[in-house]
């Protein structure tokens, strides 16, 4: 699959001089750890990244996640992240709805989400990265979904995410900061095992993630115990 990760590098925010309502440049630490993983990932090679993919898509229908769950979006993958394609198959055999992020119109950073069939038409939008066309499929809030299956660049056993710097999940999900009951969609990571770290710092508008999938382990935090089952 292709590129959706390279909106999030292609259009990393700057920090405004308003530091009232900008948000903070990254820390050097940060942007080190950032490019030091990618570079990782980048690193494992193709047969490795397809027995990868293979593995995490035999771990994820295993969960209750898959069996519950009706409609859920992906992402395309991109820079090494590990390939959520097979997953895709599987959950298409099984007659559940998938999407896909596209852009919402500016001034908005932030994301809709498409309904993306096999074979369906993705046209680039003013950035280049391939979506789903909003004129054919109508989007949908994130609210809609049953989950999302977000792609990251680092992650931490506590839960927190490291992302390519855009800050576009975040912008999309940041009302779930105001939830505690009722939290939709359930937000899972996608990630090779060797993207994860000792700790990551949380900021402030980091939104967490219910459980990351690994193609060699599950890791929850908001999910009931039936949920991360092998």
């Amino acid at each position: 699959m292709g590129d959706t990760s390279f909106l999030l590098h292609a259009l990393s925010v700057k920090s405004s001089t308003d530091n009232t309502t900008a948000r903070p440049r990254p820390t050097e630490a940060r942007a080190k750890l950032r490019l030091e993983i990618r570079a990782r990932r980048r690193a494992i090679p193709e047969r490795e990244q397809r027995h990868h993919a293979r593995q995490l898509a035999r771990g994820f229908t295993r969960s209750r996640l898959f069996l519950q769950c009706r409609s859920l979006a992906t992402y395309l993958a991109n820079d090494g992240e590990i390939d959520p394609g097979p997953l895709v198959t599987r959950i298409r055999h099984a007659g559940k709805r998938v999407y896909l992020p596209v852009l919402r119109p500016r001034p908005s950073r932030a994301l809709w989400f498409s309904e993306h069939r096999s074979g369906d038409h993705l046209q680039p939008n003013r950035f280049g990265i391939r979506e789903p066309d909003i004129r054919r499929c109508p989007p949908v809030p994130a609210w809609s979904l049953g989950l999302i299956l977000m792609p990251l660049v680092a992650f931490d056993e506590q839960g927190n995410r490291l992302g390519m710097g855009g800050g576009f999940y975040d912008r999309t999900l940041a009302y779930l900061r105001q939830r505690e009951q009722w939290r939709r969609p359930l937000l899972i990571g996608l990630a090779h095992e060797c993207q994860k770290v000792p700790s990551l710092e949380s900021q402030r508008w980091d939104i967490p993630l219910d459980a990351i999938f690994t193609e060699a382990a599950v890791y929850s935090w908001q999910l009931p115990p039936q949920a991360n089952r092998r």
